[in-house]
């Protein structure tokens, strides 16, 4: 094929982008036929906070954008159906387009104004949702058909007193001219009670607001049930099938657990240079202080050595100090622990490496690296008085932003109850299946085809870091304990001699340890020259 030819194929394959409404007008579209986001997101395959970005302004783009046009148009096409018909029957003396326009109109100029008063935080009128079946009202207990901020009530203040009985506010009654019944001596005010019939609605705070005490939906035991079902019971084809679909399903469940939270923690920030990658199968400047090292000598004899495997690594490392917003550039030396991010430092000379492993890793270039967030702390924390292991490093630069150890805590308790659940009834599918979404999930959260939803790699480096440096400290535990720590490898292989059960608990569980494999090194000494009255 010429140059020329191979031009005109180009410009033949190439097709424009198909128009989208303008984004009030999308989440209009999709109240009108009262369908949730949650609705919407499981037919296009994403999650439902990424249907809220796209109706905050954010665009979709290949495939998953003529997916949802064609979800738009569609949705169009049935109001105005929907429109024109409810307009024969009343014979209405208005036109049919014009009040059908006047609706979307009235709606979407309320939803635009609503998306102007947002908070920073993301929390704000796109967290009104239509409820699949009614549930009784946070603010007067009688069936309403929306959530707002992930609790039932009324949209309308006037349905919650229309009907039964009055919401009672802070402020007492006014007294009656002329009571039926004389009033109790005193009556102090009260909050929203609910109907005598109405069941209470029992609400926690979740950050700056309250949301029911309800357990999240069994999100991972409904998809395992299915799964069986779908494969006739086959427990091979259930769990391939569960871990190809891994991703989706933890995005889905991470915006589950993120209802009713402070952040919205799906976007796409502004990253820099630093994290991206120099090459496209190349890696990011970021070192993440992975170990991997052998005790170079063991004292003279025969050692018993036991590899322990340390459970759900990844999924621990998912209570880490992750920056919230986007990252700003620093060259301030002092650490700000209310921080977090990537730092340049010059590293502290290690002089143990006879006995424990470099916190910073097996590196072989001197001067100065990018760390993350839980290997600085790791380092600082060992040159303080407690330990007092080397010296503190220099820090040079920093990208940080304000930062919080709790912003996937309920993402990670719903997975380990998950496996602590599967360990228990034996159930292999449901341990499968949940390893491969903490696991999948951490390492697709930077530059990954397989996870566009959330791009982080910076909270990727610090998750596996924290991995990392949880397992130094196992380490040094063991060392600390009396035990000869001979290999620490990766996140979750540790190797040592002596009684290791007295140190650490034997199981299956995420605070537990399980035997990988035993092995002797060295030999017993020689009989011969040990002196006959010490024999």
């Amino acid at each position: 094929m010429t140059g020329f030819e191979a031009i005109d194929a180009l410009l033949a394959g190439a097709r424009q982008e198909v128009e989208l409404p303008p984004a009030g007008r999308r989440r209009v579209l999709r109240e009108a036929l009262n369908l949730s986001r949650t609705q919407v997101a499981r037919v296009l395959g994403v999650s439902p906070s990424t249907v809220g970005g796209w109706e905050s302004g954010r665009d979709p783009s290949g495939e998953i954008r003529e997916k949802y046009a064609y979800f738009l148009e569609g949705a169009r096409t049935k109001l105005e159906e929907q429109a024109e018909s409810a307009g024969e029957e009343a014979s209405s003396e208005d036109p049919v387009d014009q009040s059908y326009t006047d609706q979307i109109s009235t709606n979407e100029s309320s939803a635009n104004q609503d998306s102007t008063d947002v908070e920073p935080d993301g929390a704000g009128a796109d967290e009104v949702e239509t409820l699949s079946a009614p549930q009784p009202c946070v603010l007067c207990g009688r069936p309403a058909g929306h959530q707002v901020a992930g609790f039932p009530q009324h949209l309308d203040p006037g349905e919650c007193s229309d009907t039964g009985e009055q919401p009672q506010r802070t402020a007492p009654p006014a007294k009656a001219e002329a009571p039926a019944e004389p009033a109790p001596a005193e009556a102090p005010p009260t909050t929203t009670t609910p109907t005598a019939s109405a069941k209470s609605v029992k609400i926690v705070p979740v950050g700056r607001r309250v949301q029911p005490a309800s357990e999240l939906p069994d999100l991972i035991g409904d998809a395992v049930a299915a799964a069986l079902a779908e494969h006739a019971g086959d427990v091979d084809a259930a769990t391939a099938a569960l871990v190809k679909r891994a991703i989706p399903d933890a995005m889905a469940l991470l915006d589950e657990t993120r209802k009713g939270g402070r952040y919205d923690i799906v976007a796409h920030p502004w990253i820099p240079d630093i994290l991206r990658k120099q090459t496209a199968r190349g890696a990011d400047q970021i070192w993440e202080a992975r170990p991997k090292w052998a005790r170079p000598e063991l004292p003279a004899g025969r050692h018993e050595v036991t590899a322990l495997d340390i459970n759900g690594a990844y999924l621990s490392a998912l209570k880490t100090h992750l920056p919230i917003g986007q990252l700003e550039h620093s060259t301030d030396s002092h650490h700000d622990r209310r921080r977090a991010g990537v730092h340049l430092i010059t590293p502290p000379v290690w002089e143990h490496d006879a006995v424990l492993p470099n916190p910073v890793g097996n590196r072989d270039e001197p001067g100065p690296l990018w760390v993350t967030e839980p290997t600085l702390r790791l380092l600082l924390r060992l040159s303080g008085p407690k330990y007092g292991l080397c010296d503190p490093p220099e820090i040079h630069q920093s990208f940080t932003s304000g930062a919080t150890e709790g912003l996937l805590e309920k993402f990670r308790i719903a997975l380990k109850d998950a496996r602590d659940k599967a360990i228990v009834d034996a159930d292999e599918v449901t341990l499968e299946y949940v390893k491969a979404m903490y696991s999948k999930f951490v390492s697709t959260m930077g530059e990954s085809n397989y996870n566009r939803e959330l791009y982080r790699p910076d909270w990727m480096h610090l998750i596996r870091s924290q991995a990392f440096s949880n397992l130094w400290m196992k380490a040094y535990k063991a060392y600390d304990e009396g035990l000869v720590v001979v290999r620490a490898m990766g996140t979750d292989e540790l190797h040592v001699s002596g009684d290791w059960r007295s140190v650490f608990p034997e199981g299956r569980g995420v605070s537990e340890v399980k035997v990988k494999d035993t092995y002797t090194v060295g030999k017993d000494t020689d009989p011969a020259a040990v002196p006959e009255h010490d024999r």
